[in-house]
């Protein structure tokens, strides 16, 4: 396969964890006897430095001409400044002019790192999630408003956006245990009560096999760190599944682990890990590279349909954490925990192993 991925490194850490997660898709291309044409181009607070727009319009031309987008991260305080341009602006674009409506954020424990876990071990037995976000509606894409004395963000929902992002919930849950969870504040929130309606209406009409239940966003952040495993696909609107996948990431011992997948009706994804920018560490060499290389993963699966690859560099990954390339956030009190290049290292010698 020949394929043009853009590479976004974008701001903080992002540069270092999407430079193991591009050195593990040439390994992938090599191994594999794939052509990946790896693109860069600025975007966030790089590209605000270097052009003055978040994402500037050749960003946006190479990732609407590529196959796939991997991006690292976008933000941190230097662009704090009232009323300045901000780097989130250009993902949020970015997301809307390719039409990415359903973000994949999956979470699962590793067996090497129960320990890593604020959560009882008893409890995370059995834990394995996938959360669908709504990605392009809601309060962060409403109408924004500031007076005097008051602020106003406007959430708006329509029939629509509610059924194709449970759409493409309900066909990753036909996929696994066949359970659907659907989060919402029906009880108060008008825009959740159509969320509820649209969801019970689809999964009756085009997924009735599965099980489907619902669940208040206040509810559901006590049981799924209580009860992690009762859950298998979750599906909630973008501000809700912001939040909650951030808390959910302790489950699995630190949220520089988790990659997603942003998606819409074609095959074009953008892939990012959870982390953020983390800007206090940014330069370190000792940023978390697995979230990065998961989302890379994520890539050769819904994008390039290369599931074959997809699950060579997520058992490579699983192998370097069975021998122990932890770093400081999975191994806090290990004397010398591995840099980012070193956990970079062990995932390609075990993706070399590969089948």
């Amino acid at each position: 396969m020949r394929a043009l991925i853009a590479v976004l490194p974008g701001d903080g850490i992002g540069p270092e964890v999407v430079r193991q997660a591009t050195r593990v898709l040439q390994a992938v291309a090599n191994r594999f006897l794939h052509f990946f044409e790896l693109r860069n181009a600025p975007i966030g607070g790089e590209a605000i430095d270097r052009t003055g727009a978040p994402l500037p319009p050749a960003t946006l031309d190479l990732c609407q001409s590529a196959a796939a987008v991997l991006l690292g991260a976008v933000g941190g305080p230097k662009w704090d400044a009232p009323n300045a341009v901000r780097p989130e602006q250009g993902l949020l674009e970015l997301r809307r002019a390719l039409g990415l409506f359903a973000n994949l954020r999956p979470i699962s424990v590793h067996p090497k790192l129960v320990s890593a876990s604020p959560v009882k071990a008893e409890v995370l037995s059995g834990a394995d999630l996938l959360f669908v976000r709504e990605l392009t509606g809601g309060l962060y894409f409403g109408e924004k408003r500031r007076e005097a004395d008051r602020a106003v963000d406007t959430c708006v929902y329509s029939v629509e956006e509610v059924a194709r992002v449970v759409r493409v919930a309900g066909s990753e849950a036909r996929k696994r245990r066949g359970r659907l969870t659907s989060v919402d504040k029906a009880n108060v929130l008008e825009t959740s009560r159509l969320w509820r309606s649209v969801t019970t209406r689809v999964v009756r009409e085009e997924f009735p096999e599965l099980k489907l239940e619902h669940q208040l966003v206040d509810s559901f952040a006590m049981n799924v760190i209580s009860h992690p495993s009762r859950f298998d696909v979750v599906v909630t609107e973008n501000m809700f599944g912001d939040i909650l996948t951030d808390e959910a990431s302790v489950l699995c011992g630190s949220i520089g682990l988790l990659p997603s997948a942003s998606l819409g009706a074609g095959t074009r994804g953008l892939f990012e890990p959870i982390h953020g920018s983390a800007p206090d560490i940014a330069g370190f060499e000792v940023a978390n590279p697995y979230g990065a290389i998961l989302s890379a993963a994520m890539l050769l699966r819904h994008s390039l349909r290369l599931e074959r690859e997809a699950r060579a560099v997520e058992e490579a990954v699983s192998q370097a954490i069975e021998l122990g390339a932890l770093t400081g956030d999975l191994a806090p009190h290990s004397l010398r925990p591995a840099t980012t290049e070193e956990v970079g290292d062990a995932v390609l010698a075990a993706l070399q192993q590969a089948s």
